[in-house]
């Protein structure tokens, strides 16, 4: 499981899990709106890290980002805690 804390966002948090395939998995957020972060975590489910990297980045709402985008950048953290891991 992957935490990754927002910024600039209603939502909180974002909780992922990411399998071997790097696919994600159980997408959640904390904070913001229910009902549409449901839907993000459901459609977002089974694809792969880039493909929602890719989707979501850039999608703006206020702050000059969104829990979409905050998803692409949580997705970049990740990603970098594996290289980090690697060294």
């Amino acid at each position: 499981m992957f935490v990754y804390q927002t910024s600039g966002t209603c939502s909180r948090q974002i909780i992922f899990e990411v399998d071997e395939e790097n696919k994600l998995h159980h997408v959640k957020f904390i904070g913001g709106c229910s009902g549409n972060l449901q839907g993000i975590g459901k459609l977002v489910e089974g694809r792969t890290l880039d493909e929602v990297a890719s989707l979501v980045t850039g999608i703006k709402c206020r702050n000059n980002t969104s829990c979409p985008d905050q998803l692409s950048k949580a997705i970049a953290a990740y990603k970098k805690s594996l290289e980090d891991t690697k060294k």
